[in-house]
């Protein structure tokens, strides 16, 4: 009875034994079977899943930071599910004006995500990372979605990240705790690129070929990721579109400044970790009045911005981009440079107007230099209209020719300009973001901008995706359906004009951006003025 009691307790482990492997090597290729689908990857936090997006395998809303207020951020937490990232993550806090929105819309904490493109994950392509419009203040990645361009035979990611004041907030003068405040918006980038650096291999992407372009207030993301030390190693070249609008922070300013919240929040430095618990809304607000009161509010339309921005603090910023160039330790990154035609300026398209009504209005900027300003108008654009004259760029241009002659003297990699004088048909402008339909060659996502592209249009958004593509993977934007293009020296001003026909011009308006420069930026030269 003993030997068949043994036999029998010996039998039933065996059995239990079989079970649990049973059970282990099905989970096993249940999970190899999930794992072999494409749309699934995986990545340092978790498995998540994608969708067809436009014949590309878009991954949406996929975290890449976990963030506490006003606090550096960290490696987002693991998850154990697979994440399906088939619909955009949460935009960052900002003014909605109204609108109301809900935490999956906008979030304060669950907003710090990424959104990748790829066609094939086996593959090792050159990265594009790309960084939102609206300033330092607002913006979603949601604006420039990345499938078209990710089949110009690259890896496009975009990213959120924290913006205005939660974003740029300088509270370090109230407390060592808070040391980073004032730039923890821009360290959520390099976080970004951390994560590209930890995960991209998954997506096909080359981690050692990495790409940072950005329009408007992201193309001054990118020249301010030029002077972070966090940064270097982690990007290998940069496309700055109509960026080049001067940020004057100085930490003196921004110091001033995170004073003055305080003061409005009734919040003293002894209890300043209150300002944690303050809602998103009263925090703004308190801002803005703060800003009034100390540094002074920003107009639209100032040939530079301040406030709640990016500050120099000689560890995570060293110095403010395009002043005149960017810090040395990216004289190694190769840079593509350009603006629109129009850019902000108020367009004047919609009206008749005489040579005197334009030379009235234009005494007004120019006073005394008005016909010297007509006549170097005229040798940049000999076919110009009086409307011209007045709806041309006066904000980004002249200060993308002094950063490009800066850079071009003093960097060891090649820097590439170029200009996009394509007009709308709607406005007859070429201004601020127009180019963005183009270079992401999305133009059926145009809307009212483009509501019927024109085989022509199509064409030029095929070449320029394929120039910013082909920058990206060699930092040489030449492909061959343009002419050669030669990197920008000042001697040379070789500069593209991307328009039906693109065209190599050489310092077509040197004359006429210098004196653009001298009246339309006084206001920066009284800063500077201040400041010395």
């Amino acid at each position: 009875m003993q030997l068949r009691s043994i036999n029998y307790e010996s039998l039933m482990m065996m059995r239990n034994h079989i079970f649990i492997a049973v059970v282990a090597m099905l989970f096993s290729i249940g999970s190899v079977a999930q794992t072999e689908d494409p749309m699934i990857v995986q990545t340092e936090s978790g498995l998540v899943k994608g969708f067809d997006h436009e014949g590309t395998m878009g991954f949406l809303g996929i975290p890449y930071a976990k963030v506490e207020r006003f606090m550096p951020p960290l490696p987002v937490d693991k998850w154990d599910t697979i994440r399906v990232c088939d619909h955009w993550g949460p935009q960052v806090m900002q003014q909605t004006w109204g609108r109301k929105l809900s935490e999956a819309e906008m979030s304060e904490k669950n907003s710090c995500v990424l959104n990748v493109w790829t066609t094939d994950t086996k593959a090792s392509k050159p990265v594009m990372l790309w960084l939102h419009g609206g300033g330092f203040d607002s913006g979603t990645s949601a604006w420039n979605p990345g499938m078209q361009l990710a089949k110009k035979g690259v890896v496009v990611v975009s990213v959120n990240h924290r913006l205005n004041i939660l974003g740029f907030l300088d509270l370090s003068a109230c407390s060592p705790k808070y040391k980073y405040s004032g730039n923890v918006g821009m360290l959520d980038v390099v976080q970004a690129l951390q994560w590209t650096q930890n995960n991209i291999r998954q997506f096909g992407g080359d981690p050692t070929n990495v790409t940072i372009f950005g329009e408007s207030g992201g193309g001054g993301k990118v020249g301010t990721l030029l002077c972070m030390p966090q940064a270097k190693g982690l990007f290998h070249k940069a496309i700055i579109m109509s960026g080049t609008i001067l940020n004057v922070n100085t930490k003196a300013m921004t110091e001033e400044l995170g004073k003055a919240v305080l003061k409005e929040l009734n919040i003293d430095t002894g209890q300043i970790d209150l300002i944690k618990e303050v809602p998103y809304d009263e925090l703004y607000a308190a801002g803005q009045r703060a800003m009034a009161a100390s540094i002074g509010t920003r107009k639209p339309g100032t040939p530079m911005m301040w406030g709640f921005g990016p500050t120099p603090d000689g560890e995570t910023l060293l110095q403010q981009p395009f002043q005149d160039g960017f810090s040395d330790i990216s004289s190694d990154i190769p840079i593509l440079i350009g603006t629109t035609f129009n850019e902000l300026q108020r367009l004047h398209y919609d009206r008749e107007m005489t040579s005197d009504q334009a030379r009235q209005e234009l005494f007004k900027t120019f006073g005394d230099d008005t016909d010297t300003y007509i006549s170097a108008f005229g040798k940049a654009w000999p076919n110009h209209s009086q409307q011209d004259l007045l709806s041309i760029d006066w904000l980004f241009r002249p200060k993308t020719i002094i950063t490009a002659d800066a850079i071009a003297e003093t960097r060891k990699a090649p820097t590439y300009m170029y200009m996009f004088t394509w007009r709308s048909p709607v406005n007859h402008g070429s201004v601020h973001g127009h180019e963005l339909k183009f270079c992401f060659n999305t133009l059926h996502h145009a809307g009212n901008e483009l509501p019927k592209p024109t085989n022509a249009d199509l064409r030029l958004a095929d070449i320029m995706s394929s120039v910013w593509a082909q920058f990206a993977k060699t930092g040489n934007p030449n492909i061959a359906d343009i002419p050669v293009w030669q990197p920008y020296t000042k001697k040379n001003g070789e500069l593209m004009e991307f328009n039906h026909q693109c065209v190599i011009r050489h310092n077509p308006d040197r004359e006429l951006e210098s004196i653009i420069n001298k009246h339309c930026f006084r206001q920066l030269d009284e800063f500077r003025k201040t400041k010395k």
